[in-house]
């Protein structure tokens, strides 16, 4: 099942002017605009610790890294996309559109039971597409799990459960007890809202990834 069909479509000079004026942040797939949803205490610290963590290695590059409000708009078989990951990392110097990117080597999402679908189907056969992405990764922000989609010759991923994880576009380690400081996963006995207890973002995405 995939994202529910939209009642009608916007060109994307409104959706990039309507995004100026709306309180709530919207994601753009050919015409149709779907609003996100909000954040947890621990979605909002994991990004946080990641992008403290890697700020102290932009200083003096190329590269530009952002968290939440920038988009990244993909063109993907005809469609325009725009996605607002939780972490964005541009190293091109001529990626510098006011309100969004489209080269970006890396993006972060931390996963939610809201958007866990999205995230490793849809955005996942979405992203890879891009030609300068080196590197997608998500957080797990119910445990410490973090997979990593790492590009080489083709695409690998990698789930990690101890250790550190490489964010290779800045050649920076970050150990998993760093990621995940201060954060307060849940314990043993408490309920964690899944997948089917959630609201929906968007429909279940079951996109598959494009063959290489």
């Amino acid at each position: 099942m995939g994202r529910p069909q939209p009642v009608e479509t916007i060109s994307i000079q409104e959706y990039l002017s309507g995004e100026l004026e709306s309180d709530l942040r919207h994601e753009y797939i050919d015409g149709a605009v779907y609003a996100m949803v909000g954040t947890s205490d621990r979605h909002g610290l994991i990004a946080l610790n990641i992008a403290t963590a890697l700020r102290p290695h932009v200083r003096g590059t190329p590269c530009q890294l952002f968290m939440s409000d920038m988009k990244v708009r993909i063109q993907l078989q005809g469609k325009t996309i725009f996605y607002y990951p939780d972490l964005v990392l541009s190293c091109d110097p001529k990626d510098r559109q006011p309100y969004f990117r489209t080269s970006p080597c890396l993006i972060v999402e931390v996963l939610s039971a809201s958007t866990r679908r999205v995230d490793q189907q849809e955005k996942l056969a979405t992203y890879i597409t891009i030609p300068s992405l080196r590197e997608y990764v998500l957080i797990d922000q119910d445990r410490e799990l973090v997979q990593v989609h790492r590009q080489s010759e083709s695409w690998v991923g990698q789930n990690m459960t101890s250790g550190s994880v490489l964010f290779a576009c800045l050649n920076v380690e970050l150990p998993l007890e760093l990621i995940y400081e201060d954060v307060p996963l849940p314990g043993p006995g408490i309920d964690v809202l899944r997948d089917h207890d959630a609201l929906e973002y968007g429909g279940e995405a079951e996109a598959p990834l494009p063959h290489h």
